[in-house]
C-alpha cells in the first residue's frame, strides 16, 4: 500500500524546520528535516519551492506551524514581515489542502507524543495519564498552548496568553515593570520573558546602573552584528569568566518564566504537566535548575502545594513543533483506517 506523503513545516521567527513524512501506522520521515533561516526568504511561497527543489513528490497537503493567531486561514506572523495566506500558498504551489496552525497549538500536538530522551524533568510532581497539559515557549516570542483531556481524547487550544500583563514579584521586578513601561506603555510577559526579554532585562540592568557592561562585553557585542542576546547567554554561562551583568540577566528572565510557567500550569490545572518548549529553555537549563526558577514557579500563596503536584519538564527536542504540525496533519486529513493507533488530539477554533 502507498501511503500519502505530506510536508509539515515549523516556521519560527529565526529559523523553520521542514520535512515530507508518511504515516504507514506511525509517524514516519520521508526526507531530511532541513533547517532554513526563516530571514533569508521572503514568505512561504519562496522557501517551499527551495526545500522541495530536485525531489519528486506528490504532496497530499501540507501543515505549517506558524508564530501568531490564524484566523480564517490568514496568519500575520509576529516579529516576521510576513502574511500568510492558505489559499494563496494552495494557488502559487498548486497545493490541493494547506493548513495554517498556531505553531504552540501545533506544538502541543507533540506533548502526547514525547519520549523520555525527549524531555528533561525539572519536578516530576505527581502526573495524572490523563491530565490536562500545558507549553510555554520562550524563543523569538513568548507561546502558550494546552491540551484538555475531554474523556475520549485531547483537545488542543491555541492561545495568545504571551501577550498578557506581567505582573511583577520582587522589587526588582518591579523596577523593571517601570523602566519598560515608559518604553512600551503595556508591558507583556513577552517584553520580559523571549528573546527580546533578555535584552530588555540587560539594558534595564544596564540603563538604571545596578551593574556595569564590561569593556571586553562590549567589543564582544559589536563583534556580534545584529543579535546580543546570544552572547548574553553564553556570557552567563561561561562559569571561566563570570560576568555580573550576565548572569542577573538570565537569573532574572529564569525567575520570571518560572512565575509565568507555574501561573499557567494553575489556569488550565495541568496536572498532565507543565512543558517548557521554544528555543531558550535548553539553552539556559543550568539557570532552570536553580532555585530563583523553580522557587518562582512554586511561589502560588494558597495554591503553593497544588502547584507542587503538577510535573514541569523542559522540551529537549528541537523537533517537537515540527512533530506537532505532522501530527496535526494525521489527525486532520488522514482516512481514520490509516491512523492505526494513533491518539488523535482534535483542534478546537481559536476564539478571536
Amino acid at each position: 500500500m502507498n501511503h500519502p506523503v505530506f510536508l509539515a513545516a515549523d516556521i519560527g521567527a529565526t529559523k523553520t524546520n521542514i520535512c515530507l513524512y508518511t504515516f504507514p501506522g506511525r509517524l514516519v520521515a520521508n526526507s531530511p528535516l532541513v533547517q532554513f533561516r526563516t530571514a533569508d526568504f521572503s514568505g512561504i511561497e519562496a522557501l517551499i519551492p527551495n526545500f522541495l527543489s530536485g525531489r519528486k513528490v506528490d504532496l497530499s497537503f501540507c501543515v505549517f506551524g506558524v508564530p501568531g493567531p490564524v484566523y480564517n486561514g490568514r496568519a500575520q506572523i509576529t516579529n516576521l514581515p510576513w502574511v500568510l495566506d492558505e489559499k494563496k500558498i494552495q494557488r502559487d504551489l498548486n497545493l490541493t489542502t494547506v493548513r495554517l496552525v498556531n505553531d504552540l497549538e501545533a506544538t502541543a500536538y507533540a506533548l502526547p507524543e514525547l519520549k523520555s530522551k525527549d524531555i528533561f524533568t525539572l519536578s516530576a510532581g505527581k502526573k495524572e495519564s490523563k491530565g490536562n497539559k500545558a507549553i510555554i515557549a520562550p524563543g523569538s516570542g513568548l507561546g502558550e498552548s494546552f491540551l484538555i483531556w475531554d474523556g475520549v481524547t485531547y483537545n488542543s487550544f491555541a492561545s495568545e496568553g504571551g501577550h498578557g500583563d506581567f505582573a511583577p514579584n520582587s522589587k526588582i521586578e518591579c523596577d523593571l515593570f517601570a523602566y519598560l513601561q515608559k518604553k512600551y506603555g503595556h508591558v507583556s510577559y513577552e517584553r520580559v520573558c523571549s528573546g527580546q526579554g533578555i535584552y530588555n532585562i540587560y539594558r534595564f540592568f544596564k540603563d538604571q546602573k545596578y551593574e556595569k557592561e564590561p569593556i571586553w562585553l562590549t567589543k564582544e557585542f559589536e563583534s556580534a552584528g545584529k543579535d546580543p542576546v546570544p552572547v548574553i547567554i553564553k556570557t552567563a554561562l561561561n562559569t571561566g569568566k563570570q560576568c555580573r551583568i550576565c548572569v542577573k540577566t538570565i537569573t532574572l528572565f529564569a525567575a520570571i518564566l518560572g512565575a509565568e510557567a507555574g501561573n499557567l500550569g494553575l489556569r488550565m490545572l495541568a496536572r498532565g504537566g507543565v512543558y517548557l518548549g521554544g528555543g531558550l529553555p535548553e539553552r539556559v537549563l543550568s539557570f532552570l535548575k536553580e532555585k530563583a526558577f523553580l522557587q518562582a514557579f512554586y511561589h502560588k500563596g494558597r495554591m503553593s502545594s497544588l502547584i507542587k503536584e503538577i510535573p514541569l519538564h523542559v522540551i529537549t527536542t528541537p523537533k517537537a513543533g515540527l512533530i506537532g504540525a505532522a501530527h496535526y496533519g494525521v489527525a486532520h486529513f488522514l482516512p481514520d483506517c490509516q491512523k492505526d493507533k494513533f491518539t488523535v488530539v482534535k483542534a478546537v477554533p481559536e476564539v478571536t
